[in-house]
């Protein structure tokens, strides 16, 4: 099983890069069988651009995750706490091995799906 990111485009640019080793996230999957993000960059791409292998999954309060990834977080301090505003606790997906296709497709071409506002599981 693999699930479907959707991920802003300057984003999607810094972990294509090696910048960003980290995706955060406010909520996660539940499946424990996900090893594969697909990479849904948003408007104004809104294309399937890529994959990446999750290495791990951190789940900690927002303080220590900071501490833990900023040196490879691909964002400021700043971005990062308004991102987790209201929130204790949350997640950072560790990228190991990311591919950026050679050609991007339309979703629909790809999988039967609606860009998703977080997340969807895809086979």
């Amino acid at each position: 099983m693999n699930v479907l990111l959707s991920i802003k485009p300057e984003f999607v640019n810094k972990i294509f890069s090696g910048q960003k080793k980290y995706e955060y996230r406010k909520t996660i999957f539940k499946r424990k069988d996900i090893n594969i993000v697909v990479v849904y960059a948003t408007a104004p791409i809104s294309r399937v651009v890529g994959e990446f292998e999750i290495e791990s999954i951190l789940f900690d309060d927002v303080n220590s995750l900071w501490e833990e990834t900023k040196t490879h977080s691909g964002i400021d301090e700043q971005f990062f706490f308004e991102y987790f505003t209201e929130k204790e606790k949350g997640y950072a997906i560790k990228i190991k091995n990311y591919e950026r296709y050679s050609k991007s497709r339309k979703l629909g071409d790809v999988y039967h799906s609606v860009p998703p506002q977080s997340f969807a599981y895809i086979e």
